[in-house]
């Protein structure tokens, strides 16, 4: 395996090739912080909170030459993050032919797209050699002109996949689940009708493992709902009704003292499940009308919020294990038995929060970070600024290593600030390209996507 130089390892992902390599396994920290291991195997990683136990291995420098191990070109469109397990890489993408309007950085008007676009697309899963970022395999679970539009900044590709080292479960929106071998043979898939969601974003959340389910959330404007798959055949265990507008946080998998439950947030609704899709409890968390943030836990508490910008009500939960029935705070309560505290605007629009080494941290879409105290909810300190103001926007969530805080803009830099209670941009890092997705961190290696490359950004010394 070479090392970095200043011209790093360029790939091409082509169709049609195949190969076999093997498997290793996950682990996460039961104090919410991901080990530095080798897989990052969903979402925001094994538990879905992206701060990584210390590794002075991990790169905080890189541009489009330094420190880049190799470069994969990705066709087409997908906002999905790439995820890892052992030494494979599985991201999705969709193809099309013919030009029509791409996503551009910054906040869009609040408007769809009406008709779908008269374009073939081909939705496709791709696994990639993580030491080379050779294409292993590619596979087509799709093809044809869609049938349902995407808003303009949205892609038909934009749900991250999951696996558990011994399949990989890809989900296409409104087209369905698609389950794989790792070594790319197909063993079922699931679909999931098309349904009508605001501004045309379509569904976006995406799907979480646990044992043996696989829990499918698809808030929309028509039928909501939460089910869970059989990873093994695909067939549907349960499904339950949610009274929900559309939504897209990914569920979150809390296993807590008292049992294991499905947390989810809505429009809403904050609400959570047990493992048989019976309602545990639920709350009216006078959410914001965008409920993107996937929950996850830490401290022994799980964390919900939403919060678009122009909205009054951006408020963050810390709710604690054991809760039944309706948990909803009484008048202007900011605790309860069952809520450890709550922030009334410190929640999130597009991004995920996380906490890292007892603070909680947020970050704004318009370039702002604020930090709580992760037990507590007490301000650590207030509205920060990131970028100079209108020089960058946030999708991507935030992720930590090694006293570092890193945001990655849409606009392709990432930003690295100082952890801990005093703020500092200490440099950033140019990729010059348009970037949704989030990142992942794998042993020494940290992949971040950009529009249309995957790099493997890892220390050159």
């Amino acid at each position: 395996m070479s090392n970095a130089t200043s011209h790093p390892q360029r790939r091409h992902l082509r169709p049609n090739r195949a190969l076999i390599l093997a498997s290793l396994a996950c682990a996460a920290l039961a104090t919410g912080m991901a080990a530095a291991t080798d897989n990052w195997p969903q979402f925001r990683g094994p538990g879905m909170n992206p701060a990584v136990s210390d590794n002075p291995a991990l790169p905080d420098r890189w541009s489009q030459t330094e420190n880049v191990e190799w470069v994969a070109e990705i066709p087409g469109l997908g906002w999905s993050s790439p995820i890892v397990w052992g030494d494979r890489v599985f991201l999705t993408t969709a193809v099309s032919e013919g030009d029509f309007e791409r996503p551009q950085a910054g906040l869009y008007a609040a408007r769809g797209r009406s008709e779908p676009p008269q374009a073939e697309h081909d939705w496709r899963v791709y696994c990639l050699n993580l030491a080379t970022g050779e294409v292993l395999w590619e596979r087509s679970v799709e093809a044809g002109i869609p049938e349902f539009p995407r808003h303009q900044k949205q892609t038909y590709a934009s749900e991250t996949p999951t696996t558990d080292g011994e399949r990989v479960y890809a989900r296409f929106g409104d087209l369905g689940v698609y389950a794989f071998t790792m070594e790319g043979e197909s063993v079922w898939s699931f679909d999931t009708p098309y349904r009508p969601t605001m501004w045309d974003y379509g569904s976006a959340s995406s799907p979480v493992l646990h044992d043996d389910l696989l829990i499918i959330l698809y808030d929309n404007e028509e039928e909501s709902w939460i089910a869970a798959l059989d990873k093994h055949t695909g067939e549907q265990r349960w499904r339950t009704g949610r009274e929900e507008v559309s939504s897209w946080a990914t569920p979150f998998v809390w296993a807590n003292e008292a049992r294991t439950e499905i947390v989810t947030s809505g429009k809403n609704r904050i609400r959570s499940y047990g493992l048989d899709g019976q309602l545990l409890w639920e709350m009216d968390g006078r959410m914001s009308w965008a409920a993107i943030a996937t929950p996850f836990a830490a401290h022994d508490m799980v964390y919900v919020n939403s919060g678009y910008f122009q909205d009054q009500r951006r408020p963050v939960f810390a709710i604690r294990p054991g809760a039944l029935g309706d948990i909803t705070l009484e008048g202007d309560a900011t605790e309860s038995e069952f809520v450890a505290w709550h922030q009334p605007k410190a929640g999130n629009y597009n991004t995920s929060p996380l906490v890292y080494k007892g603070v909680y941290y947020s970050l704004l879409d318009r370039g702002f970070f604020e930090a709580y105290d992760a037990q507590t909810g007490e301000p650590v300190y207030g509205r920060k600024r990131v970028a100079p103001r209108g020089g960058a926007s946030f999708t991507s969530s935030p992720w930590a290593y090694n006293d570092r805080l890193f945001a990655l803009s849409e606009q392709g830099d990432t930003y690295v600030i100082r952890a801990g209670s005093e703020y500092e941009v200490l440099h950033t890092n140019s990729l010059d390209e348009m970037a949704m997705a989030s990142p992942a961190v794998a042993g020494d290696r940290l992949l971040i996507r950009t529009r249309s490359k995957l790099y493997s950004i890892r220390n050159s010394e």
